[in-house]
C-alpha cells in the first residue's frame, strides 16, 4: 500500500509539473493538440498508480515524450505562422456582414443551434444585431456586434477618463500583506487608524480589506 502510495504522489507531482510547464489555460483555451496531451498524460499517469507490477518509468517516460512533445509544437507555433496554421488551423468567419456563412458551419460542422446559443452566452440574443461571427481556432465564438448595437463607450462622447490601476489586497482573512501595504505607498499605522474608523481595532478581525487606485479603502469585518 505504501509504495502504491508513493507511486502515486510521484506521478501526481509530475503531471502537475508538466501542466504548469505547459503554461496557463482554461481547457476551453486550449488548443487541439494541447488537449489531446493532457487526456494521453492523465491515462498515462493512471496506470502504473493503478498497477504496481508496470515499472514506474513506464509512465514516467511516456509522459515526458509528451511534455517534450508539447513545448516542441507550442515553440514552433510561436516561432512560424505556417506552422501555427498547419498546427492549431485557422479561425472562422461563421457571420459576415450580418450574414451567415452556410458553408463555414457545414465545414466546421456547427448548426444553427450552436451558433444562436453561442451568441445568447455573449449576451448578443438577437442575430440580427450580428456583425461578425468568428469561430477561433480553441473552440471559442468571437462576436462583433453591429457599431450601432455596440454598448457606448467614454470616447463615443469624447470624455476623458481617469487611470483605474489593480485593487491592492491589503488584509485577507486576518492576515496583513506588507508586499501590497509598501506598494500603495500606505504604512500600518494609517490602516489601523483606517480600521478604527470602522469600529475595527485589530488586524485580525479583518476578512477583507482592499485598495483601489481612487485610494478607496474597503473593509470587510469577519463575522
Amino acid at each position: 500500500m505504501i509504495i502504491v502510495v508513493i507511486r502515486t504522489l510521484i506521478l501526481y507531482t509530475l503531471v502537475i509539473v508538466a501542466l504548469r510547464l505547459m503554461g496557463k489555460r482554461e481547457i476551453g483555451q486550449l488548443q487541439p493538440f494541447e488537449l489531446v496531451v493532457i487526456i494521453m498524460i492523465s491515462e498515462l499517469a493512471a496506470i502504473p498508480s493503478e498497477n504496481i507490477g508496470i515499472p514506474l518509468l513506464s509512465g514516467i517516460v511516456p509522459i515526458l515524450v509528451l511534455l517534450l512533445t508539447s513545448l516542441t509544437l507550442a515553440w514552433v507555433s510561436l516561432k512560424s505562422e505556417t506552422a501555427r496554421t498547419i498546427i492549431c488551423g485557422s479561425p472562422s468567419i461563421l457571420i459576415q456582414r450580418g450574414r451567415i456563412l452556410e458553408d463555414e458551419l457545414r465545414k466546421n460542422r456547427y448548426n444553427l443551434t450552436d451558433l444562436l446559443e453561442e451568441l445568447r452566452i455573449k449576451n448578443v440574443p438577437n442575430i440580427a444585431d450580428v456583425e461578425f461571427a468568428v469561430l477561433e481556432t480553441n473552440g471559442q465564438l468571437s462576436v462583433f456586434p453591429k457599431s450601432q448595437k455596440r454598448p457606448t463607450i467614454p470616447e463615443d462622447f469624447h470624455i476623458t477618463t481617469q487611470f483605474e490601476g489593480l485593487p491592492l489586497t491589503l488584509i485577507m482573512d486576518g492576515k496583513l500583506n506588507n508586499t501590497n501595504l509598501q506598494q500603495s505607498n500606505k504604512d500600518l499605522n494609517w490602516l489601523k487608524r483606517e480600521l478604527q474608523k470602522q469600529s475595527i481595532n485589530k488586524i485580525e478581525e479583518v476578512f477583507l480589506a482592499s485598495l483601489d487606485s481612487s485610494e478607496t479603502l474597503f473593509v470587510q469585518a469577519k463575522q
